[in-house]
């Protein structure tokens, strides 16, 4: 359990470390393309917002595909959970059913010995 918690951090740490290494690379590159634009100013903004849309629609879509993929190592990890409590359940009735079975041996023994004596 404590493994797959470490797996879903470890994850999620490397989905933040990609979506904001997406982010800087985005904004340096725009910086560059501004820098070293040979083009006139209103090419240079329409650029701009066309690359800008593309980065929207690309953060979009990994922030998605992160989503998608915590959801699902949430899922993993509850039916994990159940799967504990199911057997611990399975465990604790088992162990309740040899108490019952001693407790009833040792009423048998008791009655015995009262009959006996």
């Amino acid at each position: 359990m404590e493994d797959s918690t470490e797996e879903h951090n470890s994850s999620f740490e490397s989905t933040k470390s990609m979506l904001i290494g997406l982010l800087v690379g985005g904004l340096a590159g725009a910086g560059a393309m501004l820098l070293l634009a040979p083009r006139s100013g209103a090419e240079t903004r329409a650029q701009i917002r066309e690359r800008s849309v593309q980065l929207r629609d690309q953060t979009a879509a990994s922030v998605k595909n992160a989503l998608e993929q915590a959801r699902v190592e949430t899922e993993e990890m509850a039916a994990g959970v159940r799967e504990k409590a199911g057997e611990l359940k399975h465990r604790g009735q088992e162990k309740l059913v040899q108490q019952i079975d001693r407790a009833s041996a040792a009423l048998d023994a008791g009655k015995k010995a009262v009959k006996s004596a």
